[in-house]
Order: structure tokens, then C-alpha cells, then sequence
């Protein structure tokens, strides 16, 4: 079973910039690790302080110990993302079964 983290979150005015970098930084370093099948983010069409970030896993344990490598190894040394928040991000995990197989069927 794949996991899929989603993650909604806006930044504070001002900090939109240095948010997306965070963001970004944090999603190629999940790529870089096994356990982790995809990690991408996005902007909102209309607002570009809004940011939809998705990691997809191999399983939830492989989340638990990537997000545990993401706050042990990135928030360590550039102090995490959540002073540039506007408050509290909406997140979910979701069962997605065989994700390859789910993407298959979309094309």
C-alpha cells in the first residue's frame, strides 16, 4: 500500500519566496531518498502565497522515517519552514494503493 502525504499551506506577506525555496529543497531531498516514489509542490493559479506539496511513499513507516531525516538533517540547519507560515497547514495521508498502477490508468 502507497501513501500519500498532502499538504496545504500558505505563507505569511513577504515570505512567499522564501517558503517555495524551503518547500522545494525539502521535496528534492525527499526524491533523493529511498522509500520515497514521487514529491512534487505546486502554486495556486490565482494566489501564489498558497502551496500544495505532495510526497508520495512506499509505505507509511518510509514516511515516518523520511519526515524524520527532513527534521533531523534540513530543519536542523535552516530552522524549518513553519515561521513562514500564515498558520497552521491543512495535511492529510491518504491510502493510495499501487500508485504506479493508479498513474497508469490516468493516461
Amino acid at each position: 500500500m502507497n501513501v500519500i502525504e498532502t499538504v496545504v499551506c500558505s505563507s505569511k506577506d513577504g515570505s512567499s519566496a522564501k517558503l517555495r525555496r524551503l518547500v522545494l529543497a525539502r521535496q528534492e531531498f525527499k526524491r533523493r531518498q529511498n522509500g520515497c516514489i514521487a514529491a512534487w509542490m505546486g502554486t495556486a493559479l490565482d494566489n501564489d502565497t498558497m502551496i500544495l506539496v505532495q510526497s508520495v511513499y512506499a509505505t507509511a513507516q518510509d514516511w515516518k522515517s523520511i519526515s524524520e531525516k527532513v527534521r533531523q538533517e534540513l530543519d536542523e540547519v535552516d530552522g524549518g519552514i513553519e515561521r513562514f507560515l500564515l498558520g497552521p497547514p491543512l495535511v492529510g495521508m491518504f491510502d493510495v494503493g499501487d500508485f504506479s498502477e493508479n498513474v497508469e490508468h490516468i493516461r
